[in-house]
C-alpha cells in the first residue's frame, strides 16, 4: 500500500494520557469489487477506512441484495443493504445502510478487510479518547461512554449544527443515520450507526452510535435486520 505520511500535532491532554501525540499519520487506499476507492488510516495498530462502506458486491463476487420495499426489509434473515431513503444519490456523502446479516457472511469488506469486533471498536474508542485508555472498563458499559472520543472521531462537517467534532485522528465518522422500526429511515445528518461483527445472543449485534451534539460514543445492541453503516479495519 502506498503510504502518505502527514505530521499530526494534538497537544497533551489535562490527565496526561499521551496516546498518539505528535506522531505520524499513516494513509492509504483501498477498493472494493464494486470500484469505489476509500481511505484509509492508521489508529493504534489497526488500519481502518475512514469512510462509510458503499459496495453492493461481496468479496467473492456475490451481489448484495438492494431492499426497498420496508415490510421486506424487516422479515430479512439473510444480507441486503439499501441507500438512505432508498436514494443512491446518499450513497457519497453516507455510504449504504447493511443488516447484521451482511456483515455476518465475513464477506463484506475488501478482500483482506473486515468489519471491527466490539473489542476492535473498544480499541479504536480508548486510543482515541483523552480520558479513558484502551483496556479501561469504562469501554465494557453500555451506553454512552468516554469522555470525548465522539468529539474525535465524528468528521468536521456533515453532522447537524450545534454539535462539535475535531476528527483529531482522521476517522471521519459520518451520520448515515439508520434503517429502523417497520423499515423507516431515520436521522441521517444528526447521528451515525455502526455495526461490529459480534452478535449479541440468536438475534442481537452490538453496535455503535455517535450523536451530533454528545461528545461520547454510545455502545449498545439491537436487532440483527436493522440497517447500520459499516467502516473495514484490518491489522497494521
Amino acid at each position: 500500500m502506498n503510504l502518505l505520511k502527514t505530521l499530526l500535532i494534538i497537544a497533551m491532554d489535562f490527565t496526561g494520557r499521551s496516546s498518539l501525540h505528535a506522531q505520524t499519520r499513516e494513509c492509504g487506499t483501498v477498493a472494493d469489487l464494486d470500484g469505489n476507492v476509500y481511505q484509509t488510516v492508521v489508529i493504534g495498530n489497526y488500519w481502518w477506512t475512514t469512510e462509510n462502506l458503499r459496495t453492493t458486491t461481496y468479496s467473492n463476487s456475490t451481489k448484495i441484495p438492494n431492499v426497498t420495499d420496508s415490510a421486506a426489509w424487516t422479515a430479512l434473515t439473510s444480507g441486503a443493504y439499501c441507500w438512505y431513503r432508498n436514494d443512491e444519490g446518499n450513497a457519497k456523502t453516507y455510504g449504504a445502510l447493511y443488516n447484521w446479516h451482511a456483515v455476518n457472511t465475513g464477506r463484506l469488506c475488501p478482500d483482506g478487510w473486515r468489519v471491527p469486533t466490539d473489542q476492535e471498536w473498544k480499541n479504536l474508542e480508548g486510543t482515541t479518547d483523552s480520558r479513558f485508555g484502551p483496556g479501561d472498563p469504562a469501554w465494557d458499559k453500555q451506553g454512552g461512554r468516554g469522555q470525548d472520543a465522539g468529539i474525535r472521531l465524528k468528521a468536521v462537517s456533515g453532522w447537524s449544527a450545534g454539535g462539535s467534532s475535531t476528527d483529531q485522528l482522521g476517522f471521519s465518522a459520518r451520520p448515515g443515520g439508520e434503517r429502523c422500526s417497520r423499515g423507516r429511515f431515520f436521522i441521517a445528518g444528526r447521528s451515525g450507526f455502526w455495526w461490529s461483527s459480534s452478535g449479541y445472543g440468536e438475534s442481537f449485534a452490538w453496535y455503535r452510535n455517535m450523536i451530533y451534539s454528545l461528545d461520547d460514543v454510545f455502545r449498545n445492541t439491537h436487532p440483527q435486520w436493522m440497517g447500520f453503516s459499516v467502516r473495514c479495519v484490518k491489522d497494521k
